[in-house]
Order: C-alpha cells, then sequence, then structure tokens
C-alpha cells in the first residue's frame, strides 16, 4: 500500500472514530507512522484528505454496489432479485471501507454540505432511483406487476437503509440484521412479483 493510501485509510479510520473536526493532521501522520511534514507532501492539508478519502470511497461503491447508472444486470426472478439485493447489502453491511465511510458520513453530514449531499445521495435519492430503475426494467418484464417504479423503491429501500443504520450502532447484531432484510427482500417479491 503507497503513502497516500496509508494516509487515506488512517484518516478514514480517525475520522470515522473521532470525527473530521476530532482528528487533526498530527493524528493521521501518527497513526501512519510518518511526521506531519511528510503527509504534507502528499495532501495538501485535511480537507484534501477528506475529499480524496469521499472521491476513492465513492468510486470504490459504485463500482462493487452499482448506481442508477450502472444498475448492472436485471434480474430475471424474484429469487434473483432478492440475491443480487442480498450480495448489495451483505457488500454495504461487511466492506470496512464503505462501513466507516458511511459512519463518517453520519457523523459529519451536519457540518459539511459536500457530505450531506453525498449521505443523501447513498441513503436516500441514489438508491431509490438505482432501484426505481430496476424495477422499471422488471416491470418492462413482465416480471413485477405494474405500479409506479419510484414508489416501490422507496418501499423496498427504506426499510434496508434503516436496518443497516442498525447494524452499524450494533456490530453484533449484522447476521440478525441480513436476516430481517431478506425477510423484507422476500415479503417484497411476495406482494409485488408476478408468480
Amino acid at each position: 500500500m503507497s503513502t497516500k493510501d496509508r494516509i487515506l485509510d488512517a484518516a478514514l479510520t480517525l475520522f470515522s472514530e473521532n470525527g473530521y473536526d476530532g482528528t487533526s493532521v498530527e493524528q493521521i501522520a501518527d497513526f501512519v507512522g510518518i511526521r506531519a511534514p511528510s503527509l504534507y507532501k502528499h495532501y495538501a492539508g485535511k480537507e484534501e484528505i477528506l475529499n480524496a478519502l469521499i472521491d476513492t470511497a465513492q468510486a470504490h461503491y459504485e463500482g462493487l454496489f452499482g448506481s442508477e447508472i450502472n444498475i448492472g444486470k436485471v434480474p430475471e426472478s424474484g429469487e434473483e432479485f432478492i440475491r443480487t439485493s442480498m450480495s448489495r447489502i451483505s457488500f454495504t453491511i461487511r466492506d470496512p471501507v464503505i462501513r466507516r465511510t458511511r459512519m463518517l458520513l453520519v457523523q459529519e453530514q451536519f457540518r459539511n454540505e459536500r457530505i450531506a449531499g453525498i449521505t443523501t445521495m447513498h441513503q436516500l435519492n441514489g438508491i431509490q432511483r438505482m432501484y426505481a430503475r430496476i424495477l422499471e426494467e422488471m416491470m418492462k418484464k413482465g416480471l413485477v406487476r405494474e405500479d409506479d417504479p419510484v414508489q416501490l423503491a422507496v418501499e423496498v429501500t427504506a426499510p434496508v437503509v434503516l436496518l443497516i443504520a442498525k447494524a452499524d450502532r450494533q456490530p453484533q447484531s449484522v447476521k440478525e440484521t441480513e436476516e430481517s432484510i431478506e425477510r423484507h427482500l422476500r415479503h417484497f417479491c411476495a406482494v409485488y412479483m408476478k408468480k
């Protein structure tokens, strides 16, 4: 891992534990095992580290989870919808970079306008638009009964976002949370998928 990457990893750990304001450049440098002046060879300061961290985490998330633009393969059945959704959810809950980034976003969303926008996109708008597209495509294939895909996306994603937040607060409940989410997805499919 390069020094730049080690700096980002250290910053993510410290920001997610102590908050952005509660973390100094010196603490980041100490965590990496370098002196603060050496850190400035890689980043101009804490804000540049935060921005690089957000950009890196966002690219990582969208590459493995998907996005409104990149919904991936449209499921061919309710079971495939559940399987692909659970794979995305498991990644979201278990990936250490995404989990720490989410903890940082939740803490800092009230202090930083960019972070507020990113938090809203990942926990509300972006995920709902992505699932609206998936459900709309599944409707076109005759797999989901005709309905408002935007409203269905809200119905399927909102409980999941709340349950993921619970898993963040109570890491010992990850398995239970995934089981609850899968039950929710199965119920959603039982109600909206065509037989």
